[in-house]
């Protein structure tokens, strides 16, 4: 299955169908091709939507997933992102399509090294990856326009929350298990910070330290 032009209408019709309707996220969306994210047995269900399994015990999320994170944090050309939890790349590389630059850090190597290496294939030269403590954040980049977490914390990390710009956005899944997690938006305004509740999800952990592989 290649991502031809039928494939992405297809594609496309199921993001909108979950919700997904801003059209530069859908066209940054388009732009980047999933299988180049999905490695070995299930590269042919890249397409579909539904998270997938990568290696160190990670997953890809579903794309329809991404679309609303995406969504949600309200990007903007200027904008300086971090994301926290690299996975495959894939939520870095459509970032990379509205923002000015993104920062990405996971806790494992591998997948870092995974993903440099397909962003560089894909020539995407606004990304810069780091094998890094997410929950601390990146205090040497900060602050940030827009921050997004790709994994589940019990509530919104405090260096991260120190690390959002004033009028900065932060969306990450919040809840104490895997079966219960909230998709929550942060805002830092002039009188403090507003939350939103989202919709449900069910994301890995954020776990502190560096991963072993």
């Amino acid at each position: 299955m290649s991502f031809d032009a039928a494939t992405k209408m297809q594609f496309l019709y199921a993001l909108r169908s979950k919700g997904v309707t801003d059209a530069r996220v859908l066209t940054a969306m388009e732009q980047v091709d999933r299988a180049d994210y999905v490695k070995g047995t299930f590269a042919e269900r890249a397409y579909e939507d539904m998270p997938l399994p990568i290696a160190c015990g990670q997953t890809i999320s579903q794309p329809s997933v991404v679309g609303l994170m995406t969504q949600a944090l309200q990007v903007s050309p200027r904008d300086k992102v971090l994301e926290v939890g690299t996975g495959s790349g894939y939520q870095a590389a459509i970032l990379s399509k509205l923002a000015r630059r993104v920062y990405t850090v996971d806790r494992y190597r591998r997948l870092v090294q995974t993903a440099r290496a397909v962003f560089e294939a894909n020539d995407i030269t606004n990304i810069t990856a780091f094998t890094a403590d997410g929950s601390h954040g990146l205090d040497e980049q900060a602050p940030f326009d827009r921050i997004l977490l790709t994994a589940a914390a019990e509530d919104p990390p405090g260096p991260l929350l120190a690390q959002l710009k004033p009028g900065g956005i932060m969306v990450l899944p919040v809840g104490q298990s895997d079966a219960v997690q909230s998709l929550i938006r942060v805002r830092r305004t002039d009188e403090g910070l507003e939350y939103d509740e989202l919709r449900s999800v069910r994301f890995v952990p954020l776990l502190e330290g560096l991963g072993q592989e």
